[in-house]
């Protein structure tokens, strides 16, 4: 009897130390570590973000001969009447979107023959090495020339791809200019609008907006205006008794499709003075000529803002004269660089720059002056 109430007791003590041995096991249990954070890293690079304006600036001698050497030590730049040095000078090569305005409903002096001429002169006196693109507008704004320096290729462009239309898309051909420019990665860009400005479709706040949109690039707008030979041609009109003749029935590409009598008739010049008792048609000859007249103060103030030409010719062989002017203008960009003092991002800062550059060298003339919106 002894002897298995020992085994028992053997055997009951080795359960009690086993499990002994394993609550002290459990209690002595060492936790998960923490997670150790990683480290920051003291080399990650400080970012600056360098703000840099573009502009063209024309130089010519006393002569009006251009100037070939400009330096950045022969310019001051004035930004808001605060002082700045260009930290660069460059002569590169333009690009050039020729606007061919090819439309409207109440044209009588605007058309497609003398906008093509016209554009055809500025590519002409383009110097070689200047890339070149075509828009028109009528109904829509469409491209109908790419980039090319090619001349004979953009001039084939624009006899055989430009037509007329019945409106005018002025507002849309401007923000398709402005986009279109955008995207060419090159400085030294130039548009230059053969147009009267007015349009078909467009609020006078939707001008304004395309206005304010060019004046935030570094975009130059030259203008060969028809605002005033056709203001001319219309004033007379806009009386019950004129000694002009009456307005043309259609545009002369629409008469020329007619058939030959039909033709003859829409052609025939009108002879001796005229009464107008016509009171709706008084009042849109009217309404014509004060959007000329307001057109012709935009398009010198797009041009003056954002440093180009503005040619508002008397007779159309003027127009077409002074479209070298325009091309001599153009070749004659250097394009500079400098870094506002005051940041165009900085908080608080305006919204409105009015840049003027100005010469330190002696019989160096220069043309610069520039208002740039910040967006």
């Amino acid at each position: 009897m002894i002897l298995p109430r020992l085994k028992l007791f053997l055997l009951m003590s080795v359960l009690l130390l086993s499990l002994f041995a394993l609550s002290n096991a459990q209690s002595r249990r060492v936790p998960p570590p923490t997670p150790t954070p990683t480290p920051e890293k003291d080399d990650d690079p400080v970012r600056v973000v360098t703000e840099e304006v573009k502009l063209n600036v024309i130089a010519f001698d006393e002569d009006g001969k251009f100037v070939n050497d400009v330096k950045e030590s022969d310019l001051v730049i004035s930004e808001n009447d605060i002082l700045h040095q260009p930290s660069s000078v460059r002569r590169i090569p333009a690009n050039v979107l020729i606007v061919m305005d090819t439309g409207g409903e109440m044209r009588q002096i605007k058309s497609l023959d003398q906008t093509r001429k016209t554009a055809k002169g500025i590519v002409n006196a383009l110097q070689p090495g200047d890339s070149i693109a075509v828009l028109q507008y009528n109904d829509k704004a469409e491209i109908v020339a790419e980039w090319t320096s090619d001349k004979n290729q953009i001039l084939a462009a624009i006899g055989k791809k430009t037509r007329f239309g019945r409106r005018s898309a002025f507002v849309e051909a401007l923000n398709m200019a402005t986009d279109f420019l955008g995207k060419n990665p090159f400085d030294n860009r130039h548009l230059v609008l053969i147009t009267d400005g007015t349009d078909s479709f467009a609020q006078p706040f939707a001008k304004s907006d395309a206005m304010r949109k060019l004046l935030s690039t570094d975009i130059n707008v030259h203008v060969l205006s028809y605002t005033r030979m056709e203001a001319a041609n219309i004033e007379p009109r806009t009386k019950m008794i004129s000694k002009a003749p009456p307005p043309k029935a259609m545009p002369d590409e629409v008469a020329a499709q007619l058939p030959n009598g039909v033709r003859d008739m829409a052609q025939a010049p009108k002879i001796g003075p005229t009464i107008n008792l016509d009171r709706t048609l008084l009042k849109k000859l009217r309404a014509r000529k004060a959007s000329l007249e307001a057109s012709e103060e935009t398009l010198s103030n797009l041009a003056e803002n954002t440093n180009g030409e503005f040619i508002v010719p008397e007779s159309l062989d003027e127009m077409i004269e002074k479209s070298a002017l325009v091309a001599k203008m153009i070749d004659s960009s250097y394009v500079i660089t400098y870094t506002p003092k005051i940041p165009l991002n900085e908080p608080g800062a305006l919204a409105e720059r009015n840049i003027i550059v100005t010469s330190k060298r002696p019989n160096l003339l220069v043309q610069a002056k520039r208002k740039l919106i910040v967006r």
